[in-house]
Protein backbone atom coordinates (compact mmCIF):
# COMPACT_ATOMS: atom_id res chain seq x y z
CA UNK A 1 0.00 0.00 0.00
CA UNK A 2 1.60 3.61 -0.76
CA UNK A 3 2.34 5.78 1.34
CA UNK A 4 -0.68 8.58 0.31
CA UNK A 5 -3.19 6.06 1.01
CA UNK A 6 -1.59 5.58 4.40
CA UNK A 7 -2.44 8.74 5.44
CA UNK A 8 -6.06 9.86 7.10
CA UNK A 9 -7.72 12.69 7.80
CA UNK A 10 -7.70 13.76 11.41
CA UNK A 11 -10.81 15.01 12.44
CA UNK A 12 -10.86 17.24 15.22
CA UNK A 13 -8.19 19.48 13.13
CA UNK A 14 -9.10 20.60 10.18
CA UNK A 15 -6.66 19.72 7.20
CA UNK A 16 -4.49 17.49 9.27
CA UNK A 17 -3.08 14.18 7.91
CA UNK A 18 -1.34 11.88 9.91
CA UNK A 19 0.22 8.38 8.95
CA UNK A 20 -1.62 5.36 9.90
CA UNK A 21 0.35 2.62 8.84
CA UNK A 22 3.85 0.64 9.96
CA UNK A 23 6.94 2.64 8.93
CA UNK A 24 9.62 -0.07 7.87
CA UNK A 25 12.61 0.37 6.11
CA UNK A 26 11.78 4.27 5.27
CA UNK A 27 8.11 3.78 3.89
CA UNK A 28 4.63 3.38 5.56
CA UNK A 29 2.90 0.20 5.02
CA UNK A 30 0.31 -1.69 5.58
CA UNK A 31 0.42 -4.33 9.05
CA UNK A 32 -0.90 -7.66 9.20
CA UNK A 33 -1.83 -7.27 12.82
CA UNK A 34 -5.29 -6.51 14.62
CA UNK A 35 -6.18 -2.90 13.77
CA UNK A 36 -5.87 -0.35 16.40
CA UNK A 37 -8.74 2.58 17.34
CA UNK A 38 -7.29 5.49 18.11
CA UNK A 39 -9.81 7.11 20.57
CA UNK A 40 -10.27 10.29 22.22
CA UNK A 41 -9.99 10.57 25.75
CA UNK A 42 -12.00 13.95 25.51
CA UNK A 43 -14.99 12.86 23.61
CA UNK A 44 -14.85 9.17 24.01
CA UNK A 45 -15.20 9.01 20.22
CA UNK A 46 -12.33 7.88 17.37
CA UNK A 47 -9.67 10.35 16.41
CA UNK A 48 -9.24 9.06 12.69
CA UNK A 49 -11.80 7.82 9.98
CA UNK A 50 -9.97 4.40 9.46
CA UNK A 51 -8.15 2.22 11.93
CA UNK A 52 -4.87 2.07 12.66
CA UNK A 53 -2.66 0.15 11.44
CA UNK A 54 -0.45 -2.96 13.75
CA UNK A 55 2.26 -5.06 13.22
CA UNK A 56 2.12 -9.12 13.67
CA UNK A 57 4.75 -11.17 14.22
CA UNK A 58 5.89 -11.37 10.57
CA UNK A 59 5.39 -7.21 9.97
CA UNK A 60 7.95 -7.40 13.45
CA UNK A 61 10.29 -9.82 11.55
CA UNK A 62 10.52 -7.17 8.54
CA UNK A 63 11.15 -4.67 10.48
CA UNK A 64 14.02 -6.46 12.36
CA UNK A 65 15.62 -7.46 9.32
CA UNK A 66 15.56 -3.33 7.79
CA UNK A 67 17.17 -2.64 11.24
CA UNK A 68 19.68 -5.53 11.18
CA UNK A 69 20.63 -4.86 7.23
CA UNK A 70 20.60 -0.70 8.24
CA UNK A 71 23.16 -1.33 11.15
CA UNK A 72 25.51 -4.05 9.00
CA UNK A 73 25.54 -1.06 6.30
CA UNK A 74 24.60 2.26 6.55
CA UNK A 75 24.56 3.08 10.61
CA UNK A 76 26.61 1.59 12.91
CA UNK A 77 29.83 1.45 12.86
CA UNK A 78 29.55 2.34 9.40
CA UNK A 79 28.89 6.29 10.01
CA UNK A 80 30.99 8.69 12.31
CA UNK A 81 29.98 10.28 15.20
CA UNK A 82 30.05 13.67 13.83
CA UNK A 83 27.44 12.17 10.97
CA UNK A 84 25.61 10.81 13.31
CA UNK A 85 25.49 13.93 15.54
CA UNK A 86 24.59 16.04 12.50
CA UNK A 87 21.37 13.95 11.95
CA UNK A 88 20.26 14.00 15.14
CA UNK A 89 20.67 17.52 15.18
CA UNK A 90 18.58 17.79 12.24
CA UNK A 91 15.88 15.51 13.75
CA UNK A 92 15.74 17.95 16.62
CA UNK A 93 15.35 20.85 14.44
CA UNK A 94 12.67 19.56 12.85
CA UNK A 95 10.63 18.48 15.61
CA UNK A 96 10.49 21.92 17.38
CA UNK A 97 9.35 23.66 13.72
CA UNK A 98 6.41 21.27 13.72
CA UNK A 99 5.96 21.44 17.63
CA UNK A 100 2.82 23.18 17.17
CA UNK A 101 0.95 20.38 15.47
CA UNK A 102 2.58 17.67 17.34
CA UNK A 103 1.01 19.15 20.33
CA UNK A 104 -2.17 19.11 18.98
CA UNK A 105 -2.17 15.65 17.97
CA UNK A 106 -0.52 14.66 21.38
CA UNK A 107 -3.20 16.63 23.23
CA UNK A 108 -6.26 14.88 21.42
CA UNK A 109 -4.91 11.15 21.12
CA UNK A 110 -3.55 11.05 24.88
CA UNK A 111 -5.92 13.63 26.89
CA UNK A 112 -2.83 15.65 27.74
CA UNK A 113 -3.14 19.67 28.13
CA UNK A 114 -1.88 21.38 24.90
CA UNK A 115 0.55 22.91 26.79
CA UNK A 116 2.23 20.33 28.61
CA UNK A 117 2.31 18.55 25.51
CA UNK A 118 4.59 21.37 24.23
CA UNK A 119 6.82 21.05 26.46
CA UNK A 120 7.55 17.34 26.12
CA UNK A 121 7.82 18.00 22.68
CA UNK A 122 10.41 20.41 23.58
CA UNK A 123 12.53 18.26 25.83
CA UNK A 124 12.11 15.38 23.21
CA UNK A 125 13.93 17.92 21.22
CA UNK A 126 16.30 19.34 23.72
CA UNK A 127 17.38 15.25 24.43
CA UNK A 128 18.21 14.56 20.45
CA UNK A 129 20.82 17.62 21.15
CA UNK A 130 22.15 16.55 24.04
CA UNK A 131 23.02 13.02 22.78
CA UNK A 132 23.90 14.15 19.28
CA UNK A 133 26.91 15.86 21.62
CA UNK A 134 27.72 12.49 23.29
CA UNK A 135 27.70 10.97 19.12
CA UNK A 136 31.38 11.74 18.79
CA UNK A 137 32.46 11.30 22.55
CA UNK A 138 32.19 7.51 22.76
CA UNK A 139 35.48 6.39 24.10
CA UNK A 140 36.98 3.43 25.64
CA UNK A 141 40.12 2.91 27.87
CA UNK A 142 44.09 2.24 27.47
CA UNK A 143 45.42 -0.20 30.28
CA UNK A 144 48.68 -0.62 31.80
CA UNK A 145 49.83 -3.98 30.67
CA UNK A 146 52.99 -4.19 33.05
CA UNK A 147 54.66 -5.88 29.81
CA UNK A 148 57.16 -3.43 27.81
CA UNK A 149 55.03 -5.44 24.40
CA UNK A 150 52.09 -5.57 25.55
CA UNK A 151 48.63 -3.55 25.95
CA UNK A 152 45.36 -3.89 26.79
CA UNK A 153 42.34 -1.47 25.62
CA UNK A 154 38.29 -1.41 25.86
CA UNK A 155 36.04 -0.46 22.93
CA UNK A 156 32.51 0.74 23.04
CA UNK A 157 30.58 -0.75 20.61
CA UNK A 158 27.03 -0.55 19.53
CA UNK A 159 25.23 -3.48 20.60
CA UNK A 160 22.75 -3.61 17.76
CA UNK A 161 19.47 -3.67 16.71
CA UNK A 162 17.18 -2.79 19.82
CA UNK A 163 13.71 -3.07 20.09
CA UNK A 164 12.36 0.15 22.23
CA UNK A 165 8.45 -0.36 24.06
CA UNK A 166 6.97 3.04 25.20
CA UNK A 167 4.03 3.59 27.18
CA UNK A 168 1.16 5.96 26.19
CA UNK A 169 1.73 8.80 29.26
CA UNK A 170 4.94 10.46 27.86
CA UNK A 171 4.68 9.33 24.05
CA UNK A 172 6.91 11.68 22.03
CA UNK A 173 9.23 12.59 25.26
CA UNK A 174 9.46 8.94 26.16
CA UNK A 175 10.39 8.24 22.46
CA UNK A 176 12.82 11.24 22.48
CA UNK A 177 14.46 9.64 25.83
CA UNK A 178 14.75 6.29 24.24
CA UNK A 179 15.92 6.27 20.94
CA UNK A 180 18.36 9.71 21.38
CA UNK A 181 21.16 7.26 23.44
CA UNK A 182 20.61 4.44 20.91
CA UNK A 183 20.96 6.25 18.07
CA UNK A 184 24.44 8.39 19.84
CA UNK A 185 26.18 5.36 19.71
CA UNK A 186 24.99 3.19 16.22
CA UNK A 187 22.39 1.59 17.14
CA UNK A 188 19.42 0.96 14.82
CA UNK A 189 15.56 0.68 16.07
CA UNK A 190 12.64 -1.15 16.27
CA UNK A 191 10.17 1.06 17.90
CA UNK A 192 6.54 0.48 19.73
CA UNK A 193 4.62 3.00 20.84
CA UNK A 194 1.73 2.72 23.11
CA UNK A 195 -1.34 1.41 21.34
CA UNK A 196 -3.22 3.94 22.96
CA UNK A 197 -1.30 7.12 21.31
CA UNK A 198 0.87 6.11 18.01
CA UNK A 199 0.08 8.88 16.10
CA UNK A 200 2.86 11.45 17.16
CA UNK A 201 5.21 8.88 17.01
CA UNK A 202 4.42 7.85 13.40
CA UNK A 203 4.31 11.69 12.61
CA UNK A 204 7.63 11.05 14.28
CA UNK A 205 8.61 8.96 11.74
CA UNK A 206 8.24 11.04 8.73
CA UNK A 207 10.50 13.55 10.46
CA UNK A 208 13.07 10.80 10.47
CA UNK A 209 12.30 10.70 7.07
CA UNK A 210 13.08 13.86 6.37
CA UNK A 211 15.79 14.40 8.54
CA UNK A 212 18.29 11.97 6.59
CA UNK A 213 18.02 8.95 7.89
CA UNK A 214 19.50 5.77 6.41
CA UNK A 215 16.01 3.18 5.36
CA UNK A 216 15.92 1.01 8.51
CA UNK A 217 17.70 2.98 10.87
CA UNK A 218 14.21 3.73 13.05
CA UNK A 219 11.09 1.37 12.43
CA UNK A 220 7.68 2.64 14.21
CA UNK A 221 5.57 -0.98 14.50
CA UNK A 222 1.88 -0.39 16.22
CA UNK A 223 0.70 -3.28 18.08
CA UNK A 224 -0.94 -4.44 21.28
CA UNK A 225 1.80 -5.48 23.98
CA UNK A 226 0.21 -9.27 23.79
CA UNK A 227 0.95 -9.06 20.24
CA UNK A 228 3.48 -6.86 18.84
CA UNK A 229 4.98 -6.34 21.95
CA UNK A 230 5.99 -9.66 22.80
CA UNK A 231 6.82 -10.41 19.64
CA UNK A 232 9.81 -7.74 20.17
CA UNK A 233 10.38 -9.63 23.77
CA UNK A 234 11.03 -12.87 21.90
CA UNK A 235 12.68 -12.03 19.01
CA UNK A 236 16.35 -14.04 18.81
CA UNK A 237 17.48 -10.89 16.40
CA UNK A 238 17.23 -8.62 18.43
CA UNK A 239 20.23 -7.43 20.30
CA UNK A 240 18.54 -5.31 23.41
CA UNK A 241 15.21 -4.51 24.67
CA UNK A 242 14.00 -0.77 26.85
CA UNK A 243 10.51 -0.92 28.29
CA UNK A 244 8.68 1.56 30.23
CA UNK A 245 5.78 0.67 31.40
CA UNK A 246 4.13 -1.76 33.88
CA UNK A 247 6.39 -4.05 36.95
CA UNK A 248 4.51 -7.13 35.37
CA UNK A 249 4.94 -6.59 31.87
CA UNK A 250 8.12 -6.16 32.65
CA UNK A 251 8.61 -9.48 34.28
CA UNK A 252 7.31 -10.92 30.98
CA UNK A 253 9.35 -9.52 29.06
CA UNK A 254 12.20 -10.19 30.96
CA UNK A 255 11.23 -13.93 31.14
CA UNK A 256 10.53 -13.75 27.55
CA UNK A 257 13.97 -12.07 26.64
CA UNK A 258 16.09 -14.80 28.58
CA UNK A 259 14.37 -18.06 27.09
CA UNK A 260 14.77 -16.44 23.20
CA UNK A 261 18.38 -15.31 22.98
CA UNK A 262 19.42 -13.91 26.42
CA UNK A 263 18.95 -10.40 24.76
CA UNK A 264 19.76 -7.75 27.22
CA UNK A 265 16.84 -5.56 28.62
CA UNK A 266 16.47 -2.31 30.72
CA UNK A 267 13.24 -1.69 32.53
CA UNK A 268 11.63 1.76 33.74
CA UNK A 269 8.67 0.49 35.76
CA UNK A 270 6.31 1.53 38.05
CA UNK A 271 6.24 3.46 41.27
CA UNK A 272 4.20 4.64 44.32
CA UNK A 273 6.82 7.15 45.44
CA UNK A 274 7.13 8.49 48.80
CA UNK A 275 7.40 12.54 49.91
CA UNK A 276 8.16 13.30 53.09
CA UNK A 277 7.31 16.48 54.49
CA UNK A 278 9.01 17.63 57.30
CA UNK A 279 7.70 20.51 60.25
CA UNK A 280 10.76 22.59 59.21
CA UNK A 281 9.70 23.01 55.38
CA UNK A 282 8.16 25.86 53.93
CA UNK A 283 4.36 24.64 53.94
CA UNK A 284 3.08 26.75 51.33
CA UNK A 285 5.75 25.55 48.72
CA UNK A 286 5.59 21.90 50.12
CA UNK A 287 1.72 21.86 49.07
CA UNK A 288 2.37 23.26 45.73
CA UNK A 289 5.36 20.89 44.74
CA UNK A 290 3.30 17.60 45.99
CA UNK A 291 -0.21 18.96 44.32
CA UNK A 292 2.25 18.90 40.81
CA UNK A 293 3.92 16.20 41.45
CA UNK A 294 1.05 13.94 41.63
CA UNK A 295 -1.82 15.62 39.50
CA UNK A 296 0.51 16.37 36.35
CA UNK A 297 -0.89 14.55 33.67
CA UNK A 298 -3.87 13.72 35.41
CA UNK A 299 -2.04 11.53 37.67
CA UNK A 300 -0.51 9.36 34.88
CA UNK A 301 2.96 9.34 35.96
CA UNK A 302 5.22 6.61 36.84
CA UNK A 303 7.37 8.81 39.23
CA UNK A 304 3.75 10.15 40.53
CA UNK A 305 4.20 11.38 44.35
CA UNK A 306 0.81 9.29 45.13
CA UNK A 307 2.13 8.64 49.00
CA UNK A 308 2.51 12.29 51.12
CA UNK A 309 4.09 11.57 54.70
CA UNK A 310 3.69 14.54 56.51
CA UNK A 311 4.69 15.48 60.12
CA UNK A 312 2.20 15.27 62.50
CA UNK A 313 2.74 19.14 63.65
CA UNK A 314 2.04 20.72 60.54
CA UNK A 315 -0.30 17.64 59.17
CA UNK A 316 -4.47 19.25 59.43
CA UNK A 317 -2.89 22.79 57.84
CA UNK A 318 -0.78 20.30 55.03
CA UNK A 319 -3.98 18.83 54.12
CA UNK A 320 -6.30 21.47 54.40
CA UNK A 321 -3.80 23.85 52.13
CA UNK A 322 -3.30 20.50 49.78
CA UNK A 323 -6.96 20.31 49.43
CA UNK A 324 -7.64 23.60 48.50
CA UNK A 325 -4.62 23.47 45.54
CA UNK A 326 -6.05 19.80 43.99
CA UNK A 327 -9.93 21.85 44.28
CA UNK A 328 -7.87 25.11 42.04
CA UNK A 329 -7.10 22.96 39.44
CA UNK A 330 -8.88 23.51 36.48
CA UNK A 331 -10.24 20.92 34.29
CA UNK A 332 -11.49 21.33 30.51
CA UNK A 333 -10.77 21.11 26.61
CA UNK A 334 -7.27 20.08 26.14
CA UNK A 335 -6.88 22.53 23.74
CA UNK A 336 -7.64 25.21 25.54
CA UNK A 337 -4.71 26.53 26.98
CA UNK A 338 -6.23 27.52 30.51
CA UNK A 339 -6.79 24.03 31.04
CA UNK A 340 -4.66 22.15 33.58
CA UNK A 341 -6.42 18.44 34.02
CA UNK A 342 -7.10 16.61 31.12
CA UNK A 343 -8.74 13.17 31.05
CA UNK A 344 -7.50 10.06 32.08
CA UNK A 345 -6.66 7.80 28.93
CA UNK A 346 -8.99 5.69 28.24
CA UNK A 347 -12.23 4.23 29.63
CA UNK A 348 -10.70 1.23 31.49
CA UNK A 349 -8.15 3.33 33.30
CA UNK A 350 -10.96 5.76 34.39
CA UNK A 351 -12.58 3.05 35.70
CA UNK A 352 -9.60 1.55 37.44
CA UNK A 353 -8.98 5.12 39.12
CA UNK A 354 -12.46 5.10 40.03
CA UNK A 355 -12.74 1.53 41.54
CA UNK A 356 -9.72 2.70 43.75
CA UNK A 357 -11.37 5.61 44.96
CA UNK A 358 -14.05 3.31 45.96
CA UNK A 359 -11.53 0.96 47.78
CA UNK A 360 -10.44 3.74 49.96
CA UNK A 361 -14.23 4.64 50.99
CA UNK A 362 -14.56 1.64 51.84
CA UNK A 363 -11.86 1.30 53.74
CA UNK A 364 -12.66 4.81 55.87
CA UNK A 365 -10.09 6.89 54.80
CA UNK A 366 -10.95 10.17 54.67
CA UNK A 367 -11.48 11.28 51.33
CA UNK A 368 -10.94 15.36 51.72
CA UNK A 369 -11.82 15.92 48.36
CA UNK A 370 -12.41 14.63 44.84
CA UNK A 371 -13.19 11.56 44.62
CA UNK A 372 -15.84 11.41 41.41
CA UNK A 373 -15.96 11.91 37.91
CA UNK A 374 -16.05 15.54 36.46
CA UNK A 375 -18.53 16.46 33.88
CA UNK A 376 -20.71 14.38 32.21
CA UNK A 377 -18.65 12.88 28.98
CA UNK A 378 -14.69 11.93 28.69
CA UNK A 379 -12.84 10.16 31.07
CA UNK A 380 -12.14 13.34 33.58
CA UNK A 381 -11.71 12.73 37.31
CA UNK A 382 -11.51 15.60 39.91
CA UNK A 383 -8.27 15.46 41.90
CA UNK A 384 -8.64 13.29 44.95
CA UNK A 385 -6.87 13.78 48.30
CA UNK A 386 -7.55 10.78 50.99
CA UNK A 387 -6.09 11.56 54.88
CA UNK A 388 -5.59 9.71 57.65
CA UNK A 389 -4.43 7.02 55.44
CA UNK A 390 -2.42 3.56 56.99
CA UNK A 391 0.83 2.98 54.96
CA UNK A 392 -1.07 -0.47 54.22
CA UNK A 393 -3.92 0.33 53.09
CA UNK A 394 -5.49 -0.29 49.42
CA UNK A 395 -5.33 2.99 48.45
CA UNK A 396 -1.79 3.51 49.51
CA UNK A 397 0.77 0.51 48.94
CA UNK A 398 -1.09 -2.50 47.58
CA UNK A 399 -1.90 -4.28 50.84
CA UNK A 400 -0.58 -7.77 51.25
CA UNK A 401 -3.18 -9.36 52.89
CA UNK A 402 -6.01 -8.34 51.45
CA UNK A 403 -9.62 -9.77 52.93
CA UNK A 404 -11.41 -9.23 49.48
CA UNK A 405 -10.55 -11.84 46.60
CA UNK A 406 -12.11 -9.43 44.39
CA UNK A 407 -9.48 -6.46 45.15
CA UNK A 408 -6.55 -8.88 45.71
CA UNK A 409 -7.20 -9.78 41.76
CA UNK A 410 -7.59 -6.47 40.85
CA UNK A 411 -4.52 -5.12 42.85
CA UNK A 412 -2.16 -7.90 41.37
CA UNK A 413 -3.18 -6.73 38.22
CA UNK A 414 -2.02 -2.98 38.88
CA UNK A 415 -0.60 -1.63 42.21
CA UNK A 416 -0.26 1.66 40.82
CA UNK A 417 -3.32 3.94 41.11
CA UNK A 418 -2.08 5.87 37.81
CA UNK A 419 -4.66 8.28 38.19
CA UNK A 420 -5.21 12.22 40.24
CA UNK A 421 -5.09 10.23 44.13
CA UNK A 422 -2.94 11.06 46.59
CA UNK A 423 -2.96 9.80 50.12
CA UNK A 424 -1.66 11.74 53.26
CA UNK A 425 -0.20 10.19 56.13
CA UNK A 426 1.20 11.31 59.42
CA UNK A 427 4.49 10.35 61.28
CA UNK A 428 5.76 11.91 64.10
CA UNK A 429 9.83 10.68 64.05
CA UNK A 430 12.30 10.97 60.84
CA UNK A 431 12.83 7.18 61.80
CA UNK A 432 9.32 6.57 61.02
CA UNK A 433 9.06 8.46 58.38
CA UNK A 434 12.20 6.44 56.33
CA UNK A 435 10.84 3.23 57.56
CA UNK A 436 7.13 3.70 55.74
CA UNK A 437 9.07 5.17 52.56
CA UNK A 438 10.53 2.01 52.22
CA UNK A 439 7.60 -0.24 53.15
CA UNK A 440 7.08 -0.68 49.64
CA UNK A 441 8.05 -3.21 47.14
CA UNK A 442 8.74 0.09 44.55
CA UNK A 443 11.71 2.19 44.22
CA UNK A 444 11.81 5.05 41.69
CA UNK A 445 11.26 8.36 43.11
CA UNK A 446 11.22 10.11 46.16
CA UNK A 447 11.17 13.47 47.69
CA UNK A 448 12.19 15.57 50.82
CA UNK A 449 11.14 18.54 52.15
CA UNK A 450 13.04 20.00 54.91
CA UNK A 451 15.30 23.53 55.38
CA UNK A 452 17.62 21.27 57.31
CA UNK A 453 20.59 20.29 55.14
CA UNK A 454 22.14 18.16 57.93
CA UNK A 455 18.29 16.06 57.31
CA UNK A 456 18.56 16.58 53.97
CA UNK A 457 21.77 14.36 53.75
CA UNK A 458 20.95 11.84 55.97
CA UNK A 459 17.73 10.84 54.18
CA UNK A 460 18.89 11.25 50.68
CA UNK A 461 21.34 8.28 51.48
CA UNK A 462 18.47 6.12 53.72
CA UNK A 463 15.91 6.92 51.25
CA UNK A 464 15.78 3.22 48.47
CA UNK A 465 14.93 4.81 45.34
CA UNK A 466 16.52 5.69 42.02
CA UNK A 467 15.76 9.52 42.07
CA UNK A 468 15.52 11.71 45.10
CA UNK A 469 14.12 15.29 44.82
CA UNK A 470 14.60 17.82 47.85
CA UNK A 471 12.09 20.94 48.03
CA UNK A 472 10.73 19.85 44.67
CA UNK A 473 9.06 17.07 42.69
CA UNK A 474 9.00 15.71 39.01
CA UNK A 475 12.26 18.12 37.79
CA UNK A 476 14.35 16.06 35.54
CA UNK A 477 17.87 16.85 33.61
CA UNK A 478 18.85 15.22 30.61
CA UNK A 479 22.32 15.21 31.83
CA UNK A 480 20.85 13.27 35.29
CA UNK A 481 20.34 9.75 35.34
CA UNK A 482 16.69 8.37 36.08
CA UNK A 483 15.36 4.84 36.87
CA UNK A 484 14.10 2.53 39.45
CA UNK A 485 15.16 0.45 42.54
CA UNK A 486 13.37 -2.84 43.98
CA UNK A 487 10.49 -3.63 41.61
CA UNK A 488 11.17 0.25 40.12
CA UNK A 489 13.47 -1.26 37.29
CA UNK A 490 17.22 -1.87 35.87
CA UNK A 491 19.36 0.29 34.21
CA UNK A 492 19.49 3.94 33.79
CA UNK A 493 18.05 6.39 31.20
CA UNK A 494 19.10 10.21 30.88
CA UNK A 495 22.64 11.05 31.29
CA UNK A 496 26.08 9.42 30.15
CA UNK A 497 24.59 6.36 32.35
CA UNK A 498 21.93 6.34 29.35
CA UNK A 499 24.54 5.33 26.62
CA UNK A 500 25.40 2.05 28.61
CA UNK A 501 22.48 0.30 27.96
CA UNK A 502 23.40 0.48 24.16
CA UNK A 503 26.94 -0.55 23.94
CA UNK A 504 28.72 -3.55 24.26
CA UNK A 505 32.33 -3.04 25.88
CA UNK A 506 34.99 -5.23 24.39
CA UNK A 507 38.43 -5.97 26.33
CA UNK A 508 41.50 -6.06 23.71
CA UNK A 509 44.95 -7.58 24.75
CA UNK A 510 47.49 -6.97 21.89
CA UNK A 511 50.91 -8.78 22.26
CA UNK A 512 52.83 -6.34 19.41
CA UNK A 513 56.43 -7.66 20.74
CA UNK A 514 55.72 -10.44 19.87
CA UNK A 515 56.28 -12.47 23.05
CA UNK A 516 56.90 -16.21 22.71
CA UNK A 517 53.60 -18.39 23.64
CA UNK A 518 54.61 -20.07 26.71
CA UNK A 519 55.32 -23.90 26.63
CA UNK A 520 52.38 -25.95 27.48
Amino acid sequence: MSSSRMLSKLLPIKGVQVPIGLFIDGEFRAGNGSPLQTISPETEKPLTSDAIHSASKSDVDLAVSAARRAFNTTWGQNVSGPDRSQLMRKLADLIDRDTPLLAQVEALDGGKTVTWCEGDIADAAACLRYYAGWADKIHGQTLENHTPTKMSMTLHEPIGVVGQIVPFNYPIMMAGWAIAPALAVGCTVVFKPAEATPLTTLMLAQLVKEAGFPDGVFNVINGTGKETGAAIAEHHDIDKVSFTGSTATGKGITIAAAKSNMKKVTLELGGKSPSLVFDSADIDEAVKWSAFGVFENAGQSCSAGTRLLVHENIYNEFVTKLAQAADEIKLGAVLDRSTQQGPQIHKAQFEKVLQYIDIGKSEGARLVTGGERYGDSGYYIRPTVFADVHNKSYVAPACRTPHDKRLLTYLQAQEEIFGPVVVVIPFKTEEEAVAMANDTSYGLAAAIYSKHADQVGRLMHKLKAGTVWVNQYTMLSHNTPFGGYKQSGWGRQLGSYGLDAYMNVKGVSWNYGPEPAPKL
